[in-house]
């Protein structure tokens, strides 16, 4: 054999050696970092409550995150600003919040959202006027835009000309994108508000890329028990991960879960994240081929000791296990 051939021989080697494959016996996450980004409380920057987390991970390696900061009290109805941090690192340095919008003493303010990273830019899609009674006009959906990978933020975009002046609520989260599952479908998990025939979330599927969502479509997921709260789903390779307080009735026991099958079956126990109060979630993988052989992702959540909003918590996950 000639050298070059050898030497060929050795590279694939060395190739598949180090191509990570997601099995049941390789997928074990695990929590290998935890940093708290915002502290709730009149006495930390004049803001009551830090609400609805949101993260993006962007091509060149940053991390973006985004909260709802609630000036005078951690109800849903009232004045808010849109508190973000950046790091340029993968989370193991952040930058100061920075007010990436700002609705001053509005009766009912702004919510969040959608963070989404499309090419070099960074999008956040945010409601105004959501909650009826409209004393503040009528509704309305705006779009940011960051041309810095989240550093900056440039002036809100209305968009109710493109979806309408009805209540819209984007998010949270990341939106569909990317969303297509391995098997093709578009999957949508909904918190089910009211707990219609189970205390455990809805999932409705679409076959031809969001054109319709039938009502045939619309299945409970029993194992996914939940106390009606926004959770995060990512996926990443043909891997599908949620995370939600896995309780039924109380807003505790931040669990991740994954499954190998579209989201229909979800292997195990899962992860408990965070025994105590818990809240929303959200997720984001770094973009594909910049994870090496050891892949991750990033789980964002409402923590607290006493309550679940007293503290914004980021996450870093392993999900082969390694530090």
């Amino acid at each position: 054999m000639g050298a070059g051939r050898l030497l060929a021989g050795l590279l694939l080697t060395v190739g598949a050696a180090a191509r990570w494959v997601a099995t049941p016996d390789t997928v074990r996450p695990r929590v290998v970092r935890e940093q708290l980004l915002w502290v709730s409380g009149e006495g930390h920057g004049g803001v009551h409550t830090f609400r609805v987390p949101l993260v993006a991970a962007t091509r060149g390696g940053a991390l973006v995150a985004c909260a709802e900061g609630r000036k005078r009290s951690a109800a849903d109805v009232g004045a808010k600003f849109i508190a973000c941090r950046h790091s340029p690192d993968g989370g193991a340095t952040w930058g100061p919040t920075r007010v990436a919008a700002d609705d001053g003493s509005a009766a009912d303010g702004l919510n969040l959202g959608a963070l989404a990273v499309v090419g070099d830019e960074v999008l956040l899609l945010f409601a105004r006027c959501a909650h009826p009674p409209q004393a503040c006009g009528p509704p309305s959906t705006h779009l940011l835009r960051s041309r810095d990978g989240g550093r900056s933020w440039g002036p809100p975009q209305n968009l109710s000309g493109v979806v309408g002046s009805e209540v819209f609520a984007p998010g949270p989260g990341y939106g569909i994108q990317p969303y297509e599952l391995p098997d093709g479908s578009i999957a949508v998990n909904i918190r089910n508000q009211n707990s219609y025939r189970c205390r455990c979330r809805m999932v409705a599927r679409s076959w031809d890329g969001g054109e319709t969502l039938p009502p045939a479509a619309v299945t409970f997921d029993p194992a996914l028990v939940d106390p009606a709260v926004a959770a995060g789903v990512l996926v990443t390779g043909d891997l599908v991960f949620f995370s939600n307080p896995a309780h039924e009735s109380q807003r505790v026991n931040l669990t991740l879960r994954w499954s190998f099958t579209n989201g229909t079956t979800w292997w195990g126990h899962g992860l408990q994240v965070w025994a105590g109060p818990s809240g929303y979630s959200s997720m984001a993988a770094p973009p594909p081929g910049a994870q090496g052989p050891a892949p991750f992702f990033y789980l964002v959540y409402e923590k607290g000791q006493t309550l679940s909003t007293e503290t914004i918590s980021l996450a870093t996950i392993s999900i082969a296990g390694d530090p």
